[in-house]
């Protein structure tokens, strides 16, 4: 007798510990609570990228620019989100209007129309406009980099605003709305996972033309113009290799195989730029610069991240090691040619991003290309999808470069973009913020 109730009250628990998890895992208004615990992860990993990009930012401009630098990533983190719960959501992930160069939802408007919103995904809406809200922060903040030291707080907080709007908008659209003409492109659309088109491409050659446009800072390149800080620089390249998982592996709005292979992909990009940062030094320098292993972190990381959900350690190892090689022949070319993108949004971001989005085609893994096939009928290949992915890339280049050159010509007319050479001699720091970085140290 004492030995049946012991099989039933095991039995019972069994049942309780069995049904409590299973109410754990969906609950009754359908939000899948480990999905949604992970997208809110991310979602501050990607966040937490905001002030990386500010340290790494920070620490290599001179010393009389570390805080406008810095509040550069910082100001759209206000900008940005405010606009985002605005109208930014709903311009992105609307329902096509204006032929589909935008979309358009007045439920979106202020978020008003999600409060009680979950996806099929099983998450509330709320996570995922809150987690895609973040790459339309740090998109812009990226483009700072390619100008810094040389231009007005006030103008740059209105071209993120308005670049945010006619720019990332409509590209997000494009790429990542279910009726984006660019998402829907080919068998299975243009891969762009978690932004090497929509993000990196933009912000990189937004920021090239930016940069040509302005000109160059005073005094280069004859003039030496050391970085302030590398150890912020380094902790900076650190929180962004940290805050990119969320970046990448959120991107699969999802919690399980497809958030683990990105996840991997992600970390293996960046040690194989990494890594081959430091050998192409090392044989061209002889010696291998904690700032070039920072730069080749982050151009693994960007080649990887449109192709993070579709290929395996080998592929997002050869992608890494790649972008590396030809980011680093970027810099090169840059400095021959003498154009002054401050710190290589373009030769890092765009670059990379272009290698990543175009390259990524040739490491796809199998099982992606039987589904591609299986919808296709058949007529998918690998060089369809590099025809697609390099029409895509096209457009995004082709777009970006002359919205920002309207940007960037009008409000250097109306309102006056370029720093004054009193305010870029003072710097930025004391000229639009009235503040030091280090204290009672003489600006340098």
């Amino acid at each position: 007798m004492k030995q049946n109730k012991k099989v039933i009250l095991f039995t019972i628990c069994l049942l309780v510990i069995v049904f409590a998890n299973s109410a754990f895992a969906l609950q009754g208004d359908g939000v899948d609570t480990g999905a949604t615990a992970w997208m809110l992860t991310s979602t501050a990993l990607v966040l937490l990228m905001i002030p990386g990009l500010a340290m790494f930012y920070g620490g290599l401009v001179r010393t009389k620019n570390v805080l406008g630098t810095m509040m550069h990533s910082f100001a759209a983190m206000g900008i940005m989100s405010v606009l985002w719960i605005i109208c930014g959501y709903s311009m992105c992930f609307g329902p096509n209007v204006l032929g589909g160069w935008i979309g358009w939802n007045m439920q979106y408007l202020f978020l008003a129309g999600i409060d009680n919103s979950i996806m099929e995904a099983g998450i509330p809406e709320y996570v995922f406009s809150m987690f895609q809200g973040k790459f339309a922060i740090i998109t812009p903040a990226l483009i700072a980099g390619a100008f810094a030291e040389r231009v007005r707080f006030k103008t740059y907080c209105i071209f993120i605003a308005l670049w945010g709007l006619l720019v990332y908008n409509p590209l997000c659209h494009w790429v990542w709305a279910s009726d984006g003409f660019l998402f829907n492109m080919g068998a299975k659309g243009a891969i762009d996972f978690a932004g090497g088109t929509v993000v990196h491409i933009s912000a990189g050659v937004s920021g090239l033309v930016a940069a040509i446009y302005l000109g160059a800072r005073r005094g280069y390149p004859s003039t030496a113009m050391p970085p302030s800080n590398l150890v912020i620089t380094m902790i900076g390249a650190g929180l962004l290799w940290v805050g990119w998982f969320g970046f990448n592996a959120g991107s699969s709005i999802s919690s399980g195989l497809s958030t683990a292979q990105a996840l991997t992909a992600t970390q293996v990009a960046a040690a194989a730029g990494a890594l081959m940062w430091m050998i192409i030094e090392g044989i061209h320098q002889g010696k291998a610069t904690a700032l070039g292993f920072a730069s080749g972190i982050l151009a693994g990381l960007v080649a990887v991240t449109p192709a993070a959900g579709v290929v395996q350690p080998a592929g997002a190892m050869a992608l890494g090691a790649i972008a590396s090689f030809v980011c680093y022949q970027a810099i090169v070319v840059k400095n021959k040619l003498g154009y002054d993108d401050s710190l290589d949004a373009f030769g890092v971001h765009g670059v990379g991003g272009i290698v990543g989005a175009i390259m990524l085609s040739f490491f796809i893994r199998k099982s992606w290309m039987e589904d591609a096939v299986a919808i296709s009928g058949g007529s998918w290949g690998v060089w369809h999808q590099l025809g697609v992915q390099a029409v895509a890339v096209s457009l995004a280049i082709a777009y970006d470069a002359i919205v920002t050159f309207i940007l960037v010509f009008v409000l250097d007319k109306v309102v006056g973009f370029r720093s004054t050479a009193k305010e870029e001699m003072a710097g930025m720091d004391s000229s639009y913020h009235g503040e030091h970085g280090y204290g009672m140290l003489n600006p340098s």
